[in-house]
Formats: structure tokens, C-alpha cells, sequence
């Protein structure tokens, strides 16, 4: 029976540490592709600031009801990445509390740039590369159409293809799994730094049954935490709808938030429970009682935890959903079956920036 409550409480602490790791870089990625793209366009500035209000209350509620310091310090961090994601959605977009749906920009085959050339190719054949890469400076019949290539000139065309959809889940599986390593690497170091003690005390726990209490005020903090976390992800839901893209939200931002919700869940369903026994035993129904007053006590934060868990599927549905219709969109402007719609889009352009004019 020792072993086993021994096994649960490394359970518990492992779980924790995971989620301590992918809560400390979860702001990372975003911040870093909205940095990339010069622009915050993608992300609902709601999305944040409601985010930041339920930080708000869970520092609150943390504090009252006396939660580990190492979620209060966590608490305090997630808030201040909170102002500097907001800050940056304010440096790139102005100062408003108000969400444009900004189309994504797209490079559809056929609209006229510095290289397009005035005549366009026979109906029906795809473009060819050599026309892209035409300069306007070849007017002349006796000047070859491509240049020859100098020494210093960038890596070709070829090898700056956009990253592919293996590419990007592979370095998405690796930066997830390097997180989670170093998560149990910081629960592996801290168990061999106390040189296994656990096994011979009792770890550091409510000892009977009155240590672990209810805090009115913090168990109203930690509810109105819960329903703005889950409030939160609602105006990027409804964001990514309008604009029929997820382009600029980083899935990693997503993938760390998901992790960091399902194991953090994990570790407080792992709690062990510690009797005022001889030794810790517990008498009949001692262990089952303090533990449900254990969940009970962390039921905002459980809810809080879940419902964002299965609110943030919805958003990975939205990232496959849309990709696999920009796909098929681009495939269909490439072989000329471009919608009505969109032709009226362009039909308000100046004639030579049509896509579907025969003077392009």
C-alpha cells in the first residue's frame, strides 16, 4: 500500500512539472509569430484580454486559498506574458478593443506583380516558373531570359518552398516533446536532490483531514477564473470563423495550453491523500474523504482546466478545417476555376491586376 501511494505522489509531481513547462513557454510561440509576420491580425484582442482578466482572479483565488506557491508564481507569470501579448496586438494594430476580421493575404496565380508579364500564357496551361522569374530588364531579343547565376546570390527558388504539412507537425512534435522532457527532467532532478525521502516521510501534504479547507472568497475567485478562461476562447473561435483562416495563431501556442491543461488535471486527480494515522494509516473511509474534499477544493480549477481543454479542440478543428479549404482554393485558382465570388472581388481592381483578364 506504501509503495502505491508513493507511486501516486510521483505521479502527481510528475504531472505538475509537465505542465509547470509547457505554461512557462505557451505565450513563446505566439509572440514569436506575431513578431515573424509583423503583425497581430490573427488573434483576437478579446481572446486576450478576457485571458488576462481570468489570470487576474486566478492570482486572487490562488492566493485565498493558499494553493502551492509554485501555481501563484506560475499565476503571476502567465499574467504578466498576458500584458506583453497584449501590448504587441496594441503595437501592430492600434490601440482598440475591437476585433477586424482582416482577410489573410493570399498570393493567387494570376494576380499582376513586378514580374508578370503582359501577355499571358495559352488557356488553359498552367504557368510556367520561366515567366516568374523574367525580369523587366530582358527587353531584348539577344539578352538570355534567366541570369546567370553570381556567387553571392540567395539559395534558389526551389529551396524556399513554404514548409510543408510533414514539416510542420514534425517540428511541432519535437518542441512538445522537448518541453515535456524538460518537465520531467525538473521532476527528476528535484526527486534525486531530495534524496528520495519520500519513500522514508511522508512528502509535504495535509497530514489529516482540517488542513485542507474551503475559502469563500477564493472559491468565488477561482469560479469567475474558470468562466473566463472558458469565455476566452470564444472570441478567437468566432474570429477564426468570420475570417475563414487561422493564419497567424501559432498552433504551438495551442498545443502547450492543451498539454498544460491535461496534465495539470492529472496531477490534482494523482493527489494522494495523507491520514493523522500512526505513519500515515488511514482508518476506513479517512483517505477516501480527504481527497474528495481535495477535488472539491479544486473543482473551479478543474472545470476551468477542462472546459478550455475541450474549447481549444474546436480551435484545432478550425486549423485543419481551413488549411484543407485555402489548399483547395489555391488549386482551384491555379486551374482557373476561380468562384464567382472571388472574380467580383477582383473585377474591382484595376484591369491589369485582374486574375482573370487576358491582358495580364
Amino acid at each position: 500500500m506504501s509503495h502505491e501511494r508513493n507511486e501516486c505522489f510521483e505521479n502527481s509531481n510528475g504531472f505538475r512539472s509537465i505542465s509547470i513547462a509547457c505554461w512557462v513557454v505557451v505565450f513563446s510561440p505566439q509572440i514569436v509569430e506575431n513578431f515573424r509576420r509583423g503583425s497581430a491580425d490573427g488573434l483576437s484582442l478579446q481572446f486576450i484580454i478576457v485571458w488576462l482578466a481570468g489570470d487576474v482572479f486566478n492570482i486572487l483565488g490562488a492566493i485565498l486559498q493558499g494553493v502551492l506557491p509554485t501555481m501563484i508564481i506560475l499565476a503571476i507569470y502567465y499574467t504578466i506574458a498576458d500584458i506583453v501579448l497584449l501590448g504587441q496586438c496594441f503595437y501592430y494594430r492600434g490601440f482598440t478593443w475591437k476585433d477586424e476580421v482582416v482577410p489573410p493575404k493570399q498570393n493567387h496565380v494570376g494576380e499582376a506583380n513586378e514580374r508578370t508579364g503582359l501577355l499571358s500564357p495559352p488557356h488553359g496551361e498552367r504557368r510556367s516558373s520561366v515567366w516568374s522569374d523574367v525580369s523587366v530588364s530582358h527587353l531584348s531579343p539577344v539578352v538570355p531570359l534567366l541570369d546567370a547565376p553570381k556567387p553571392n546570390d540567395p539559395p534558389a527558388v526551389a529551396n524556399q518552398k513554404p514548409t510543408t504539412r510533414l514539416q510542420a507537425t514534425l517540428f511541432n512534435l519535437v518542441a512538445i516533446l522537448m518541453v515535456c522532457a524538460a518537465g520531467v527532467l525538473g521532476w527528476y532532478v528535484s526527486n534525486r536532490s531530495q534524496g528520495g525521502q519520500h519513500h522514508s516521510k511522508h512528502p509535504k501534504h495535509p497530514k489529516n483531514e482540517d488542513a485542507i479547507e474551503f475559502n469563500f472568497w477564493g472559491q468565488i475567485f477561482g469560479y469567475f477564473c474558470a468562466v473566463l478562461y472558458l469565455g476566452s476562447r470564444v472570441p478567437q473561435l468566432l474570429l477564426n470563423y468570420r475570417r475563414k483562416s487561422t493564419e497567424g495563431v501559432s498552433m504551438l501556442f495551442f498545443l502547450f495550453a492543451c498539454i498544460g491543461n491535461l496534465t495539470y488535471v492529472l496531477s490534482i486527480f494523482a493527489y494522494e491523500a495523507h491520514c493523522s494515522g500512526r505513519r500515515g494509516k488511514c482508518a476506513p473511509g479517512e483517505a477516501a474523504g480527504i481527497y474528495g474534499r481535495y477535488i472539491a477544493v479544486n473543482a473551479s480549477w478543474l472545470a476551468g482546466s477542462l472546459g478550455t481543454l475541450f474549447l481549444d479542440l474546436g480551435i484545432f478543428a478550425q486549423f485543419f478545417i481551413y488549411r484543407d479549404e485555402e489548399g483547395s482554393e489555391e488549386t482551384a485558382v491555379e486551374n482557373g476555376a476561380v468562384s464567382p465570388s472571388a472574380r467580383r472581388e477582383r473585377d474591382q481592381r484595376p484591369l491589369l491586376e485582374r486574375g482573370d483578364s487576358n491582358f495580364q
